[in-house]
């Protein structure tokens, strides 16, 4: 009987989470254009999101990174709370890797995904490893943001792209119109993890956006 009610439970309260979340995504509208994928961020199911996610492929072999910063109000000054960041990237052989039971959007992002919601002082931090490039090498190495505010707008925001990467280009390094995030991403040593710090700016050069 005990283990009957325990999975009763366990059952209303994953649906329980799954409506709020389909009440999240109902009632949320995509601005900045079109955005294939966006719709990722409504995919974290029955996870308590918090200001830290630590991605699947932290324990793997490669450098590990500690990805770190603050959301800003479109102001540029006042900390964003309850922000909702996605992000997901390649593995160390430069592909979007599945382990075979990925569903939603994980069918094309890959396992290697994770979701924060910021604190009350719109600090967020993944643990992951810095992604590698593409096999044809048609890009630098980079990693892609998904941002849901508590207002329901959400959006793309330009890719991390990190200095020094031997395959930027002059549109990575300067392009005409941040959306969200300014400037390239510096590592810096510290102890056996690299950390490198973005800050993002809500709305910023979202089209649409107000």
């Amino acid at each position: 009987m005990t283990r009957l009610l325990t999975s009763l439970f366990l059952t209303l309260l994953i649906a329980s989470c799954a409506k709020s979340q389909n009440r999240n995504q109902e009632n949320s509208r995509l601005v900045g254009g079109p955005c294939e994928g966006c719709e990722a961020i409504f995919e974290y199911g029955d996870k308590k999101l918090t200001p830290v996610d630590t991605l699947p492929d932290f324990d793997d072999s490669g450098p590990r990174i500690k990805l770190t910063g603050t959301i800003y109000q479109s102001d540029g000054k006042t900390p964003a709370k309850d922000v909702i960041l996605y992000i997901y990237h390649t593995d160390q052989g430069g592909v979007y890797a599945k382990r075979g039971d990925e569903t939603g959007w994980g069918r094309m992002h890959g396992y290697i995904r994770g979701w924060i919601k910021t604190d009350k002082d719109g600090r967020y931090t993944f643990y992951t490893l810095k992604p590698g490039v593409y096999p044809n090498r048609a890009a630098p190495a980079h990693i892609h943001p998904i941002i849901l505010e508590p207002s329901g707008r959400y959006y793309w925001l330009d890719a991390y792209h990190f200095e020094g990467d031997p395959l930027l280009t002059e549109r990575e390094i300067n392009p005409s119109n941040h959306r969200g995030v300014v400037g390239l991403l510096t590592l810096e040593k510290e102890g056996d993890i690299w950390v490198g710090n973005k800050d993002i700016i809500l709305g910023k050069n979202i089209p649409g956006y107000k």
